[in-house]
């Protein structure tokens, strides 16, 4: 048996010698100089792209020859770059993954807006929030990030000009809408450019490696409830304390004694924490809503959104929201959201926040508006933009 054994072996080995000895061998230096030759092709397009988002920079600064100073916002095209990456998934097949390609091609549109200068954009911050994370997502990192202390300095900032875009979540997919973010749009004259879509992961991090060393944790409201189950599962009896902010939280952590804080993974690099437990929180789908916010309205793009504000003279009337909504079903318009939020008008008396597929300047969404804007004692369409891509 044993015999029979060695002899299988060495024949095993033959056969992978012989399949060895078939295969060509890697040449490491021949495959080095191709990548250094690509390299130096993607670097050479790269530039090329460069003085061609200089053209398009000059053609819009003086179009007829009059000069004048033009803010770098005045370029931005969220419907451009909206079309430019849907085509970049087109394309793709690979080996990088969507996501990847994405992220190389927002930050290759973010560095050539940036040559005059960088947009300025604002969030909820302090630093190592997932606000920023999620401007960082959509603008690239040749913006100027503005951190903000609450989400109406967000909104203030914007329609003041000293910040040319604002970033503001307004929902997660767990725990819901942000009503700060809703309610300031009822008295705010700036629109939606865009939205953005951000994976969620919440972390438990602190000076302590163990959990048995936390006396207390801190995080925002919105991510205490996102880890709800798991907190009463692993850490029942610990002191939970809304602040401000995740950062807030792992400045906190950071500077007081038993204290832990739920937080991204920026933030624990930001402020020094060691993650004691990763990924806590209790779906794994768990995303973010963002909504990009800004003084103007943009272009169809071709796969768009569209969100509007609506009231009725009363709405406690006997099928108010059904006449409301009504243009929307019969033109076919697909309805993706709908809140309600007290109008301040008057005692229970309410606003809709409706979100629908389509652009406002398009059918058949536009002839619904016509429509619907007939019938509503407060009508503004808050924003059309594209669709998050990926």
């Amino acid at each position: 048996m044993a015999a029979r054994s060695k002899k299988t072996k060495r024949q095993a080995s033959k056969r992978a010698s012989k399949a060895s000895a078939a295969r060509p061998a890697i040449d490491l230096a021949t495959i080095r100089d191709d990548i250094d030759r690509i390299d130096e092709r993607i670097h050479q397009l790269l530039n090329d792209r460069a003085k061609l988002a200089q053209q398009v920079g000059v053609s819009k600064k003086n179009p007829e020859g009059t000069g004048g100073a033009v803010s770098t916002a005045e370029f931005y095209r969220p419907e451009r770059e909206a079309q430019v990456l849907r085509r970049v998934v087109e394309r793709n097949d690979g080996p990088l993954r969507n996501e990847e390609v994405v992220r190389l091609f927002r930050e290759i549109m973010s560095a050539c807006l940036a040559q005059q200068e960088p947009l300025k954009v604002a969030f909820l911050g302090p630093e190592g929030t997932f606000s920023q994370q999620a401007v960082l997502k959509h603008f690239g990192h040749s913006v100027r990030a503005l951190p903000l202390a609450a989400i109406s300095e967000v909104f203030e900032e914007v329609q003041a000009g000293h910040a040319d875009f604002g970033v503001v979540p307004i929902e997660n997919s767990t725990e819901g809408t942000v009503n700060n973010t809703l309610d300031m749009f009822i008295t705010s004259p700036l629109k939606i450019c865009g939205e953005i879509e951000l994976r969620i992961h919440q972390n438990l991090m602190g000076r302590m490696r163990r959990m048995e060393d936390i006396l207390r944790i801190c995080s925002h409201q919105q991510s205490l409830a996102q880890c709800r189950h798991w907190l009463d599962e692993h850490l029942p009896g610990i002191e939970r304390i809304a602040v401000s902010s995740n950062a807030e939280a792992a400045r906190r952590a950071r500077d007081e004694d038993g204290t832990a804080a739920i937080a991204g993974q920026t933030a624990a690099e930001v402020y020094g924490l060691n993650v004691i437990v990763p990924e806590i929180e209790d779906t794994e789908d768990n995303t973010t809503r963002f909504l990009v916010i800004g003084r103007k309205l943009f272009a169809a793009s071709g796969n768009d959104k569209t969100t509007l504000l609506l009231s009725a003279g009363d709405t406690q009337s006997p099928g108010t929201l059904h006449r409301l909504l009504e243009p929307l079903a019969r033109n076919n318009i697909s309805m993706t959201r709908i809140e309600s939020r007290p109008s301040r008008r008057r005692k229970w008396d309410y606003v809709f926040f409706i979100d629908v597929f389509g652009h406002a300047d398009e059918p058949p969404l536009k002839h619904a508006l016509d429509d619907l804007k007939k019938q509503s004692s407060l009508f503004r369409v808050l924003g059309s933009y594209p669709c998050a891509v990926l």
